[in-house]
């Protein structure tokens, strides 16, 4: 299970390696949309896996950690997040720091709800 949980986060871990700076570097942005989004999908991805698991998808035990603990954990950015927003605040850019800190968080929570509607219509579907 401990291997199971390590390659997941490395996976997760490497994902956040490439994707993070090729959204940034996408969007030309000076907000941290690549962390923002990142953690918006996790979010997403741990509500979805989570609610099928709950709601009786034969997933076993090692593939749940495998996701929701290694990929998600290592995927989600929330030490990087917590130092882009101090950035924002000390580099006196309070607003865009509530912004990013509102957005990140809300959002977040919006695309966890989002993942848990989605698995239990998916459940419902095969019902």
């Amino acid at each position: 299970m401990i291997w199971l949980v390590a390659l997941g986060g490395a996976l997760g871990s490497v994902s956040r390696f490439l994707l993070g700076p090729a959204l940034q570097r996408a969007f030309n942005a000076t907000f941290p949309v690549g962390t923002l989004f990142i953690n918006i999908l996790g979010s997403l991805i741990l509500g979805f896996i989570m609610r099928l698991t709950v709601e009786g998808v034969n997933v076993t035990p090692e593939a749940r950690a495998f996701i929701a603990i290694g990929f998600c954990g290592g995927f989600t950015t929330f030490s990087t997040f917590s130092y882009e927003a101090m950035r924002l605040l000390e580099d006196g850019e309070g607003s865009r720091a509530a912004l990013y800190i509102l957005a990140s968080v809300l959002l977040s929570l919006g695309a966890a709800f989002v993942g848990l509607v989605a698995a239990r219509e998916l459940l419902a579907l095969r019902r």
